[in-house]
């Protein structure tokens, strides 16, 4: 077996005693027909499965809400994003030629569908146990080192309070590209506020995925601006 596959196994902390399943994970539909889209919406279940345990045991005092919003945040595309890189999936993930050209080891949907997908391999290969540890393992310190308040808002929600405390208009939203067929569509929205000339983009597996990261990304471009020295504040 390649190398780098045994390095991912050992940050995964799980070793596949069905390699063909690990492969697959890695597979994008661009490379062939056995690639990892039914891996994906498996992990997908599996992970908010895990995930919504960890909460549960993490904040016992908080309501549905709550927990629905940390969980939301703790498996939105940027933070899978962050974990595959964490991994080093650009290095083994499998793209044709013109995928791979066109920088699709370093796009953040693939990379977010591919960390969903290992987790839904896992499942097959050993369980449900084997891979709610690699999601202890991946989440588990973020979850116990952070309070439900960081979570407690939306991005969109979040960014449109900011914008009114200070008296400026609500920000817009379009969708620029939808790619992908339609049972796994990828969109990328705009999130744009014209009262100061910003423009931020985002991406994700539905509108309202894609909407939320592009407020994000907007919030940090705002909140660092306001910082002094920033541009909001010279």
């Amino acid at each position: 077996m390649d190398a780098r596959l045994d390095t991912l196994q050992q940050r995964l902390g799980h070793r596949f005693a069905k390699p063909e399943l690990l492969t697959r994970a890695l597979t994008h539909r661009s490379y062939g027909a056995d690639h990892n889209e039914r891996l994906e919406f498996l992990g997908d279940a599996v992970l908010s499965l895990a995930v919504s345990g960890m909460l549960y045991e993490r904040f016992a005092g908080s309501d549905e809400g709550d927990l629905t919003r940390v969980r939301a945040h703790l498996v939105r595309e940027d933070s899978l994003h962050r974990v595959a890189l964490a991994l080093g999936l650009p290095e083994v993930v499998r793209l044709s030629e013109g995928e791979a050209r066109g920088g699709g080891a370093q796009r953040p949907s693939i990379l977010a569908d591919a960390v969903e997908a290992l987790i839904g391999a896992t499942f097959l290969d050993g369980g449900f146990e084997p891979a709610r540890r690699i999601v202890q393992r991946l989440f588990g310190e973020i979850i116990t080192t952070t309070e439900i308040d960081s979570w407690s808002k939306d991005a969109k929600t979040e960014l449109q309070e900011w914008l009114q405390a200070r008296r400026l208009p609500v920000p817009g939203y379009r969708i620029l590209a939808t790619r992908g067929q339609a049972h796994a569509q990828t969109f990328e929205v705009e999130c744009a506020v014209p009262a100061l000339a910003l423009v931020q983009t985002g991406e994700g597996r539905s509108r309202r995925a894609a909407e939320q990261e592009a407020a994000r990304r907007m919030l940090d471009t705002l909140k660092a601006s306001d910082k002094p020295g920033g541009p909001l504040r010279s």
